[in-house]
């Protein structure tokens, strides 16, 4: 696929998942759900590297990066992205999200020693000032504190473990592990991390057999987990981590275009104007004719 198609592809899986994730909180705790969700994605998509005869098998020191992988990855930052959806809209963990263009660019810098260049510093303020005017209304309910205020938390902590995750899956890409059998490895010690914390909160093992919450499980693990890392992670192996990252800016956009069509959302000035910044920002840092 090309860099586009898989961008494309990227968008608008996770910018479906953000709703998707509503559908999960309520019943089960949160914790459990990213454990439930990541077990499964782990399972499939282990099943089919064997059915496809890909090799599972890794030395033990690269099992040790694959679990820190897995932990920031897929454990850790989805258990944040879920709670902090119990405490604040998906729209405003979206907007704290969308900062992962400016942080995987400076964990670039601070381990591999790529230069920062200024034509991503710029996409990045377009495409987060864009997304933050999409927004708008869920950032003036800052001032609200409490909950709002740990959602936020939440939501920032959860972007420092996905640049982290995009770091250490730049190193494995450099390395040359082969993408599927490790995505697999580390999906799966993802779920164990997850039950590890819902174990220490004492979080109940449940599970909701009404509808939304299983095709919302199936969807999540299927599409939005192996599908939509699958690509991600040859995006990020093709453009690096900074370019890559800003998926974080674009899938806010469709996740408010799908809220249009089915919850009603009604569009404003400023939150067209955040399309075209966000669009712009995306354009100019994915151009492959100015890679410096």
């Amino acid at each position: 696929m090309s860099t586009v198609s898989l961008f494309t592809l990227c968008t608008a899986i996770w910018g479906s998942t953000w709703l998707a994730i509503t559908w999960q909180l309520g019943v089960v705790p949160p914790t459990v759900s990213v454990t439930w969700r990541f077990a499964l994605a782990a399972v499939l998509l282990g099943a089919w590297c064997v059915a496809t005869r890909r090799s599972l098998r890794f030395p033990p020191a690269e099992h040790a990066r694959l679990a820190a992988w897995g932990a920031m990855n897929f454990g850790l930052n989805y258990v944040f992205v879920y709670l902090a959806e119990t405490h604040v809209s998906s729209g405003l963990v979206a907007v704290v999200f969308s900062t992962i263009v400016i942080m995987s660019p400076i964990g670039m810098r601070m381990f591999f020693g790529q230069p920062l260049s200024a034509r991503l510093a710029v996409a990045a303020v377009l495409g987060v000032g864009g997304v933050a005017l999409l927004f708008l209304p869920e950032l003036g309910r800052i001032r609200e504190g409490g909950a709002i205020a740990a959602g936020i938390g939440y939501a920032l902590a959860a972007t420092a473990l996905a640049t982290g995750g995009n770091l250490v899956a730049v190193r494995n890409h450099r390395a040359g592990l082969p993408l599927f059998p490790a995505t697999a490895w580390g999906m799966l010690y993802g779920a164990l991390v997850a039950a590890a914390v819902a174990a220490v909160q004492g979080d109940a093992w449940t599970f909701d057999a009404r509808a939304p919450y299983v095709v919302s499980l199936l969807y999540l693990a299927g599409p939005g987990t192996i599908v939509a890392f699958g690509a991600y992670l040859t995006l990020l192996g093709r453009v690096g981590a900074g370019p890559s990252s800003y998926v974080g800016v674009s899938t806010p956009v469709v996740a408010m275009l799908l809220t249009t069509l089915f919850e009603g959302y009604r569009w404003t000035g400023p939150a067209v104007l955040g399309v075209v910044l966000a669009v712009a920002g995306n354009v100019l840092a994915l151009d492959p004719r100015r890679r410096s």
